[in-house]
């Protein structure tokens, strides 16, 4: 295994290239149950037919664990936007189709998304009752099925020489209500610092999915929280503002 070229560092991960396969190597205290969740996630996506890369194989190399996966040769969504700006509209397009062809598909041995943002909540920062209130929205929600990818953004897309897209890094992946996940894309936008992305994008996702505005943003409160679990100080004033707000407008 040839760990020579580095395509992409995270704080708890490298990805190398290694000719036709992308090896994702984790931090040695990274957790094991996580790692092998990631790539349950990955073969159970893979078997509803979306074009994502192939789950190769799950080893250890040097007392590391590491998932090794097809390499998608292309550019990312993120980049293509950022190279061609008069693009933009077409991208954010193809950018919601990809989603919602996700949310299409039906993967039962996901884990469930309601189960998931509900421990987040739990282990989140806030009070006792800011705790309640969030698990008594979460409750009230409706619970769906489709799969969720947990974490759409564009840097998440790969465009492949031949103009096919693919969507990779399935770790969050859930089955739930696919509102909760474009809830999730809102937010990780403003994170992001693009307001206009995120409003476009929820302009386009309500408009294509024929979903009210307002459904999404019943979401907004609980991905926020769920989002506080990560620790970040330099979100949390930020997110605090969407936990505090009982009804959008």
């Amino acid at each position: 295994m040839n760990l020579e070229k580095i395509i992409a560092v995270r704080a708890t991960k490298t990805v190398y290239r290694d000719g036709g396969k992308a090896i994702k190597l984790f931090d040695e205290n990274y957790s094991k149950a996580d790692v092998l969740n990631e790539a349950l996630n990955q073969a159970r996506v893979e078997e509803t037919g979306l074009k994502i890369p192939r789950l190769l194989e799950v080893t250890k190399v040097e007392n590391k664990w590491a998932i090794v996966l097809e390499y998608i040769e292309g550019k990312t969504l993120e980049q293509l936007m950022k190279e061609n700006p008069g693009k933009r509209d077409e991208y954010f397009g193809l950018f919601v189709d990809l989603q919602m062809e996700a949310h299409a598909k039906k993967a039962p041995a996901l884990n469930k998304l309601k189960d998931k943002m509900s421990w987040k909540i739990a282990q989140a920062d806030l009070d006792a009752t800011t705790r309640y209130d969030l698990h008594t929205r979460l409750d009230s929600m409706p619970k769906h099925d489709k799969v969720c990818h947990g974490d759409f953004n564009p840097s998440n897309i790969i465009i492949s020489a031949r103009d096919a897209p693919y969507i990779i890094d399935w770790a969050h992946a859930t089955q739930g209500n696919a509102s909760a996940d474009a809830a999730r894309t809102y937010l990780l936008f403003w994170l992001n610092g693009d307001i206009s992305g995120a409003e476009k994008y929820l302009a386009l996702f309500c408009k294509k999915s024929d979903t009210a505005k307002q459904y999404v943003q019943k979401w907004m409160p609980i991905v926020a929280a769920s989002q506080m679990v990560k620790g970040k100080k330099e979100e949390k004033e930020f997110l605090m503002r969407w936990i505090d707000v009982i009804d959008y407008e």
